[in-house]
């Protein structure tokens, strides 16, 4: 007699290991609805996604200019540092920038689609081999430098140049 066993993912196996025809039908229908949640999602966010937004990485040195409310008028903030770590998707995508001011490392996140987030400058491509760069809370001075990317500043260069160029009338 075989016995059943019931997983997680709402799959059932039999006793030798072999997936029932049942367990496929479960599959099919859990993936097929989470599919079609997922367009949904995506629909509902799609105008609050910005468009325009440069390929940031972990490592990269960033500006990000935050818009900024005291009393009645609003200004806009420049934020300097270094993308530590990155989160998220859609709308919810945030970046963690770190930078030091005084001695103290200061650690801000900032959610990249907000309308309070104006724009973001990427200054430096940073070259590191690591998603989450936690260890430079532990290190300063020169030892929180980070390698720049070879090839990255020309590469920028020629992507300002091009987008601040008209484009050619055929």
């Amino acid at each position: 007699m075989e016995s059943r066993v019931k997983t997680s993912n709402a799959r059932l196996y039999s006793a030798r290991g072999k997936e029932s025809s049942r367990a496929r039908i479960v599959d099919r229908f859990l993936i097929s609805k989470y599919v079609m949640m997922n367009q949904i999602l995506k629909e509902v966010e799609a105008p609050y996604l910005k468009d325009k937004l440069p390929k940031l990485d972990v490592g990269d040195t960033v500006k990000v200019f935050v818009k900024i409310k005291e009393g009645g008028k609003e200004r806009t903030q420049g934020y300097e540092g270094v993308i530590i770590k990155r989160a998220g998707s859609g709308v919810n995508r945030t970046i963690t920038v770190r930078r030091v001011f005084q001695g103290i490392g200061i650690e801000r996140v900032f959610l990249i689609h907000s309308p309070r987030v104006e724009k973001i400058n990427v200054q430096r491509k940073g070259h590191v081999r690591r998603a989450k760069l936690y260890y430079l809370r532990a290190r300063t001075g020169k030892a929180t430098r980070i390698k720049e990317k070879l090839g990255a500043r020309t590469g920028m260069e020629a992507a300002e140049a091009a987008s601040a160029a008209p484009a050619p009338q055929a």
